[in-house]
């Protein structure tokens, strides 16, 4: 699929941004058009191949009332995990790579709950930062909120679920 300036689009792993523009770039001898996509969160630009955008899982940002469901399913999903550290970490990862946005929301409120009631291992901490950048990316990005609106919500979420 080809995106244009001004779309709103997801990059699997690293979050959701508009694209910027559209450049020809000579990198290592090679020459190939990138989409130059800014990212809402830490105000990050990403250069993406656009010969390998299907390949990567580019996609197009969920509308408004496709978030509100996705912030339903973080009120309603379980915060269930696997207690083999390693199994857990391997699931995660799978979740994230998917791309499917309901997956990363299982991943950060799952790692959420985890940190607030028994801590987490620096691996899953920076698992949890990098997942919550996806989600947190995607909402702001889909309901043309702040990044901190999305963040007191998940957190209210979580903290309600602890008492």
């Amino acid at each position: 699929m080809e995106y244009n300036i001004g779309d709103k689009i997801v990059y699997p792993m690293h979050g959701a941004g508009v694209i910027e523009a559209i450049e020809d770039r000579e990198i290592m001898g090679a020459k190939q058009t990138y989409y130059i996509m800014r990212m809402p969160i830490g105000d990050m630009k990403v250069m993406i191949p656009t010969c390998n955008a299907d390949e990567i899982g580019i996609r197009d940002v969920i509308d408004k009332d496709e978030a509100d469901k996705v912030i339903a399913s973080f009120r309603s999903c379980s915060t269930e995990m696997d207690s083999n550290w390693n199994k857990r970490y391997r699931e995660n990862v799978a979740r994230i790579k998917s791309g499917n946005i309901y997956e990363v929301v299982r991943v950060v409120k799952n790692l959420m709950f985890r940190e607030k009631s028994r801590g987490l291992s620096t691996g899953e901490r920076k698992m949890l930062n990098g997942a919550k950048q996806i989600l947190v990316s995607e909402l702001v990005v889909a309901k043309a909120i702040k990044q901190s609106e999305v963040e007191n919500i998940m957190n209210e979420i979580v903290n309600a679920e602890l008492t």
